[in-house]
């Protein structure tokens, strides 16, 4: 697939690519902008326009693993815009965003658009879906030198607008060509004896024995219900929506991506956009409220070529969609629930990051040296702009934190705490 864009990149102006999640979608965008990129141009050539700040940021990710050279800044909701106009003194070749943010960066003039010649469209169909055609037709109309549009999405679920513009595009679509019956993917259903469902998830998870699991719900409401009511029954997860504050939403996925959480509850903001290894399980609490969402959210799991389980919660009288085989394995759950072995790490929670000059070298020099914790000992680290997660071993977070209390890291006295 990848081949196959640069390929049709260098022939097509525009290009609508249809593939699944996880199928690697995200390169075969980047590496032909990086073609038509040149380090010799000093104002932002190329923008890309997401519908989360989840997917900016994991776009924004696997551009820089790619040491290219070029500067990108990612631009979204949910923190001080200030950061983002410093960022954009010096402009970035790549810029990526969601709608709202872009828009407003646009009509406080710190954007330079002149020299902006490829638009990249993530998930395009969500965009539309979520209502942000006229944020998307305003930044498209301020782009005057735009001669490459590249559109990509899992499904084709919308009609494309026509201020895109598109010129007669070229359609690379990977969909077609997937053997379902072979993707890794398996599809159940349990049935629930009431209408509340809430005693069958936990024991299904219970039944599940403590691998990752995603579960869906329809409603932010009924995340927090669920996520406070396996927390009483002693399985420990992660909740995660859009109401959420940013730092919030960054440690809930970084505590279920480290393994200090083997639940994360979460509405379909998290079918999109993520790339956490090793999901075995998907759990439709509610059952989603379209196809394309019900293969989204399965796309977090049996990704490029891991197997995985999707399974759907029936309550009395409700049936399965027409789109999902109604032939599926109906599965019985134990009437004992056994809760899963507690995960074996925790998250320590460090007050500075990339902008304060912070990386993972720091802090593993920092935790080795100071808290004299053994490599073994310390798990995925993860260093954001102005803060950061590392994962330490259950056993020794308690020493960790006496040895570390009054101790700086660079010269500097930083807060330091388990993670909330």
């Amino acid at each position: 697939m990848q081949l196959a864009s640069l390929e049709a990149n260098k022939k097509h102006p525009d290009i609508i690519l249809l593939s699944a999640t996880g199928s690697g979608k995200t390169l075969a965008f980047l590496l032909p902008l990086l073609q038509l990129m040149d380090s010799e141009i000093k104002e932002t050539q190329a923008i890309i326009i997401v519908p989360s700040r989840e997917l900016a940021l994991q776009i924004e990710k696997v551009f820089k693993s790619v040491v290219s050279g070029f500067k990108v800044t990612c631009c979204y909701g949910g923190h001080k815009r200030e950061i983002e106009e410093n960022n954009l003194i010096e402009p970035p070749a790549l810029l990526i965003g969601t709608p709202g943010r872009l828009g407003d960066h646009i009509r406080r003039g710190n954007l330079s658009l002149g020299s902006i010649q490829a638009l990249v469209l993530d998930e395009f169909d969500k965009s539309l879906e979520m209502g942000f055609q006229e944020e998307m037709a305003f930044i498209i109309r301020a782009l005057p030198a735009l001669k490459k549009r590249i559109l990509t999405s899992a499904t084709e679920a919308v009609e494309i607008p026509s201020f895109m513009g598109l010129n007669k595009p070229y359609r690379l679509d990977f969909l077609k060509h997937e053997d379902l019956s072979n993707s890794g993917l398996e599809v159940k259903s349990v049935c629930s004896e009431t209408l509340d469902k809430s005693e069958t998830l936990f024991k299904l998870i219970c039944a599940q024995g403590g691998q990752s699991t995603i579960v869906f719900c329809n409603q932010r409401e009924t995340v927090e219900q669920l996520s406070a009511m396996l927390d009483k029954k002693g399985i420990r997860n992660e909740f995660y929506h859009g109401a959420l504050e940013q730092k919030e939403r960054e440690s809930a996925l970084c505590k279920f991506r480290n393994g200090t959480s083997d639940v994360l509850i979460t509405t379909d903001l998290a079918s999109r956009g993520l790339d956490i290894p090793n999901i075995r399980h998907i759990i439709h609490y509610h059952l989603p409220l379209t196809e394309d969402a019900f293969t989204h959210r399965n796309g977090r799991t049996a990704r490029q070529e891991a197997s995985g389980t999707a399974t759907i919660i029936l309550a009395p009288k409700e049936y399965l969609p027409v789109y999902i085989d109604s032939t599926i394995e109906k599965i019985k759950l134990p009437e004992t629930a056994i809760i899963p072995d507690k995960p074996k790490w925790m998250t320590l929670f460090i007050a500075a990051g990339k902008k304060d000059k912070i990386n993972k070298i720091d802090v593993v020099g920092f935790l080795s040296h100071v808290a004299l914790l053994k490599k073994e000992d310390i798990g995925l680290i993860d260093v954001k702009d102005y803060f950061s997660f590392v994962a330490i071993r259950k056993s020794k977070i308690a020493h960790t934190l006496e040895l570390i209390r009054d101790e700086k890291i660079k010269n500097r006295k930083i807060k330091m705490e388990i993670a909330k």
